[in-house]
């Protein structure tokens, strides 16, 4: 069980705001079923093409996925067949929950027992965050039914891999780190990178790593249509849906470990619903890491190691480390505010950082006692201490009463502790910045 500190609890007992729960009820009696229907692939100039159908009565989706520079190589049909089938498990959440239907149908193959309950529990806990930002409550037992109708089911690959390495790698602080720890020790190394824009690819230039999996995910038009109808839309477990897809590319280019970069901090939630502590950063827990590492080795690839490399490691220990390498200082970003999918959905980021996010704050707060002016002005280009907006968000990041923000950041302790080292750093300054000088007394209301 994931340990967290409870911070507040909402409770659905009393009104609820009566458009939201009328359209949750009227989607879910309108659209009582979701069905995965099939999936299909095939490898084309050096790419694996796959391609997946949902849909809820009259709504059809059809998501596509592309993975570059890759060909058949060894792997059998049904070992291939297998995981591409399960990938479609992972991504068909984004299109469930439009309107969150109670029967869940599969039919693009078979799951056993265990694997209805594994997803049951990755229903409820991997969309924490969705029902609570929708207002929904899961607890009822007819909430979610997962139906396998299909009776063939596909083997898992149970082929020895080669000892070499695939690393996630989006350019942000995290997989920097784990990237230049894993360098240190000589081993093959390919980047795993999941639409690579500019800003991305620039990190993996500064990397000096040749070797790069490049992997474009289209998410359907409709999708984005429907959200803007006013259809359910929320957060979902996007680290899960990179597992499954690490773990397809790794067994088809033979890479035995994969190595995440989710830290300690990613164990401790948000906020407590309806007796459940919401956990933004569920998908990159330990408790999702623990479960992934079964699943796959019983349903993916039995020969697969999937680590996450910073665990043991909190986030200021983190930042400090990421200071040993300066050359990322013009380049990395771990910002994901800026960063939006558009009307075509292709992923775009306007800047490296927006300034205005939870994240930009709290990486700035982590970092800021570390370095100097000029260090932090070639990272952030700006002083983000001077934003005046942000005060709110800085009182929920350290104040043990307020709803921790929904982002990849620290916990609550350790927030309180890099501000109250930026508070020293400042001390005797004659220009204090202004949110530093607004929080010096972390009772202030």
């Amino acid at each position: 069980m994931v340990k967290t500190k409870v911070i507040v609890e909402k409770d659905l007992l009393g009104p609820l705001n009566e458009s939201i729960a009328m359209d949750f009820e009227t989607l879910r009696k309108k659209y009582p079923q979701f069905i995965y229907e099939s999936f299909s692939y095939k490898f084309s100039k050096n790419e694996l093409r796959i391609s997946f159908k949902f849909k809820t009565k009259d709504i059809f989706f059809n998501p596509r996925i592309v993975i570059r520079e890759i060909d058949k190589g060894t792997l059998e049909k049904d070992c291939l067949n297998n995981l591409v089938f399960n990938l479609g498990l992972a991504e068909m959440v984004s299109y469930w929950k439009a309107t969150c239907s109670p029967q869940i149908i599969i039919k693009a193959g078979r799951l056993d027992d265990f694997q209805i309950k594994w997803w049951h529990n990755f229903m409820i806990s991997g969309m924490g965050q969705f029902y609570y930002e929708n207002n929904i409550d899961w607890r009822s037992p007819d909430f979610i039914k997962i139906i396998s109708s299909e009776k063939k089911s596909f083997k898992k690959y149970q082929g020895k891999l080669k000892d070499r390495y695939l690393v996630p790698f989006a350019g942000g602080r995290d997989s920097i780190v784990t990237l230049e720890n894993l360098k240190k020790t000589k081993k093959e190394i390919s980047l795993f990178t999941v639409n690579p824009i500019e800003k991305i690819q620039r990190a993996v230039k500064v990397s000096g790593i040749k070797k790069q999996v490049i992997v474009l995910r289209k998410v359907d038009r409709k999708l984005l249509e429907l959200n803007k109808r006013g259809f359910l839309n929320g957060h979902t477990p996007f680290t899960a849906l990179l597992s499954f897809l690490a773990v397809l590319c790794a067994a088809v280019l033979d890479y035995k470990h994969i190595f995440f970069s989710n830290e300690k901090s990613a164990d401790e939630g948000n906020v407590r619903y309806l007796g459940r502590i919401i956990n933004h950063q569920w998908a990159k827990s330990s408790e999702f890491e623990k479960k992934f590492k079964l699943y796959a080795k019983n349903y993916l690839a039995q020969d697969i190691d999937y680590f996450s490399f910073l665990r043991k490691y909190g986030e200021l220990k983190i930042s400090k480390m990421l200071t040993r390498y300066p050359q990322y200082f013009p380049v990395f970003s771990s910002c994901n505010a800026g960063m939006k999918i558009s009307a075509k959905g292709k992923l775009k980021a306007k800047e490296r950082w927006c300034g205005n996010c939870p994240k930009c704050l709290f990486v700035y707060l982590s970092i800021f006692p570390i370095l100097d002016k000029n260090d932090l002005k070639i990272i952030f280009g700006k002083d983000i201490f001077e934003n005046k907006k942000l005060l709110p968000i800085l009182k929920e990041l350290v104040k043990e009463e307020a709803v921790k923000p929904l982002e990849c950041v620290g916990t609550k302790k350790e927030s309180r502790k890099a501000l109250s080292l930026c508070l020293k750093k400042i001390e005797g300054s004659k220009k204090v910045p202004y949110l530093l000088a607004k929080i010096k007394n972390l009772n202030e209301d």
